[in-house]
């Protein structure tokens, strides 16, 4: 099965605004809220959460893969040194999975930057 979005961070000017504008132009659900994200639903497996501005993290975008992809993937990362970590701001700590919350509940998580300076997130829901 190929990789699937499923949430990605989007920092935003004006929280509420954005919420009210993506929930009725786009159709998207408002989920309620994570710590400083608001969460939009785009459907069973995928979600956008809002940031406001200032808030601690980076952007990123989150891939939930099967088992047997995730540990392929992450065996990847290591045997190729790419520098990883187990939670968002702990990329290069060379440590993990980690645990973290997605579209579909708690999963295996990795971080690690793509050549852009992108923050990707792989995650396994086991």
């Amino acid at each position: 099965m190929a990789p699937a979005l499923d949430h990605l961070i989007v920092r935003v000017n004006d929280l509420e605004e954005t919420i009210r504008f993506w929930v009725t132009y786009l159709g998207v659900r408002d989920a309620g809220r994570d710590g400083p994200f608001a969460v939009l639903r785009v459907d069973d497996t995928t979600q956008v959460q809002l940031a406001p501005f200032g808030t601690d993290g980076n952007e990123h975008f989150a891939f939930a893969l099967e088992p047997d992809a995730f540990d392929e993937a992450f065996a990847r990362l290591q045997a190729d040194g790419v520098p990883y970590g187990d939670a968002f701001d702990a990329v290069g700590n060379m440590q993990g999975p980690g645990q973290e919350t997605g579209a579909r509940g708690a999963g295996r998580t990795v971080y690690f930057l793509d050549p852009n300076r992108h923050l990707l997130e792989i995650r396994s829901y086991d």
